[in-house]
């Protein structure tokens, strides 16, 4: 026995072990998840600054694949005019272009021309100048802004970096094979911080005609056209959207040398530098702590939701093992007290019958007086032990439920003066009162309801002190039922016993139940009464006594 509670503390030992870890690792799994969820963040933070800027320079995309490269559609013809309506157009549509120079180039081998580019007996050079502003509708240089051929210092760099490329492609160009991508962005783009420079693509044809010029294999009179259009890009006039404002508190373009001075440890700070003719500027987002940790909240409650999902299971996991711990070792102690009961219950019996034989053996002669004495001890000791068998035969059935009800019509009345006369003859100092107030007879087992009667008066009688031995029984009828009531005034039953009496082999402790008892008498009533369709409730005062009501249906 003792070494049977021992392993069942030991085992709580392990079941507080394993609350006590579950806890802490818990607590250990919600602080980690905060900080992954912290890094993971910060993390985005620095990472999907390129989203925005992609989104945000879309636009510029846009025009540098799509808007630029419509002046080759115009093959070197385009004019002042169409010119004007093409800058309208880009001016509108894309703020960030804050100005337009078109050049309208010639392309030569006459050697009286003597400005402009020339290479070998290529001669490039601009017919005519061109500006147009986003705030103003037409602002064209005429052509007698140049003087002698000579462009102002503030457009010659760009027309002769263009020419000179053009110039050097013409004497290299292989015009049997179609021009590769490379070569035309090499060529005809020129791509500078703030500044796209842009020749209209000319047909393989003029390609030819252009390097036959070069070689001066014939006297061409005839002049070729050009276009050269420069567009002044200004990436502050960038329209900025935070495409994820729920990381980005603020994002804003600022000169790739940009450096805050602001030293707040709590602002996290993060840039991307633009590209192409943008790649002076940098797109700068900052945002603080504070304005991070609601984005923060809104992710750590999925993983704190998964989190709390897994050691609640856990938790429940840990509840049914102390469940089971607890129910096993109620049922050790109930079999131990079962065993030691039973053994008890068999042991008086069958001792008293041994001490009655030996005696009967042993004497020579026995008196009438003596025989009847030690037949009678033999015939009760053997009742006791029938009783005693039949009540584990008869809950052995129950629970099988292999029993059979034999139903008959019982007479209340009758039936309670049978079992009082019993009762008195059994018991003489109990005093058994039984009052019976039903008119109809009910439709039960007698003997299962004589069983039933019996435990709860025996019950009575035995937790009862000596000099207050007293048992009231009732029996009212209403429409619908029989009601019995059994109402003493012995020791009575704590509240916390209460919810345990009717479960099998579960006896209270105290002073009147130590020995003499197997815990199967009140389960056995419940057993009884519900397998006929019935109800019974105890009602119980320390003290006081004890009230068992029970309900039998009249149909």
């Amino acid at each position: 026995m003792t070494h049977q509670r021992n392993t069942f503390r030991v085992t709580y030992v392990l079941v507080g072990a394993f609350i006590v870890v579950v806890v802490a690792s818990f607590v250990l799994a919600t602080i980690l998840a905060r900080d992954l969820t912290v890094t993971y963040v910060e993390n985005e933070f620095a990472s999907r600054k390129v989203e925005v800027m992609e989104y945000n320079i879309s636009p510029f995309n846009d025009f540098f694949h799509n808007r630029i490269p419509e002046i080759s559609f115009y093959q070197g013809y385009l004019d002042s005019a169409g010119v004007a309506v093409y800058a309208e157009n880009v001016l509108k549509t894309y703020p960030f272009v804050d100005r337009i120079t078109f050049y309208d180039v010639a392309l030569s081998n006459n050697e009286h021309i003597d400005y402009g580019v020339s290479a070998n007996n290529l001669v490039v050079y601009p017919k005519g100048v061109y500006q147009f502003r986003a705030h103003d509708e037409n602002d064209g240089l005429p052509d007698t802004a140049m003087r002698n051929g000579q462009l102002p210092l503030s457009l010659s760099d760009d027309f002769n970096n263009m020419a000179v490329k053009f110039a050097a492609f013409i004497e290299r160009v292989d015009t049997t094979k179609a021009l590769q991508d490379d070569d035309i962005f090499k060529v005809f783009y020129t791509v500078t911080p703030g500044k796209i420079s842009y020749m209209n693509i000319p047909r393989r044809d003029d390609l030819k005609t252009y390097k036959e010029l070069m070689s001066r294999r014939q006297v061409h009179d005839a002049v070729y056209e050009q276009d050269i259009i420069t567009f002044f890009i200004d990436p502050n006039k960038l329209s900025l959207t935070n495409t994820i404002p729920e990381l980005y508190q603020r994002i804003e373009i600022q000169p790739l040398v940009y450096e805050s001075i602001d030293t707040d440890p709590d602002l996290l700070t993060t840039e991307t530098p633009l590209p192409g003719a943008l790649a002076d500027y940098k797109i700068y987002f900052s945002s603080d702590r504070s304005f991070l940790r609601s984005e923060i909240n809104r992710r750590f409650l999925p993983v704190m939701a998964g989190v709390l999902g897994i050691y609640l299971l856990l938790a429940i996991i840990a509840y049914l093992i102390y469940r089971n711990l607890y129910v096993n070792k109620r049922m050790f102690k109930l079999q131990y007290d079962f065993i030691n009961n039973l053994s008890h219950e068999f042991k008086t019996p069958v001792s008293v019958i041994k001490i009655a034989g030996n005696n009967i053996y042993s004497a020579k002669h026995l008196s009438d007086k003596e025989r009847m004495h030690y037949g009678k001890i033999l015939d009760e000791e053997a009742d006791k032990l029938n009783n005693l068998m039949n009540t584990l035969l008869s809950f052995t059935q129950i629970e099988n439920k292999s029993i059979k009800i034999k139903r008959e019509e019982v007479d209340l009345h009758e039936f309670c003066d049978k079992v009082l006369a019993a009762s008195k003859i059994k018991y003489k100092d109990l005093d058994i009162r039984c009052k019976v107030s039903a008119k109809r007879t009910l439709h039960i087992d007698p003997v299962l309801l004589g069983s039933i009667f019996q435990n709860l008066i025996d019950n009575a009688y035995k937790y009862s002190k000596p000099d207050n031995k007293v048992l009231d029984i009732a029996v009212t009828q209403t429409k619908r039922q029989v009601n019995l009531r059994f109402a003493d005034k012995g020791i009575g039953i704590a509240k916390k016993e209460l919810v345990h009496i009717f479960k099998k082999f579960y006896r209270v402790q105290n002073q009147y139940n130590q020995q003499g008892s197997v815990g199967l008498g009140l389960a056995f009533c419940k057993e009884l009464v519900n397998i006929m369709g019935g109800d019974i409730r105890v009602e119980s005062e320390l003290g006081k006594g004890t009230t068992f009501y029970i309900a039998f249906p009249l149909d």
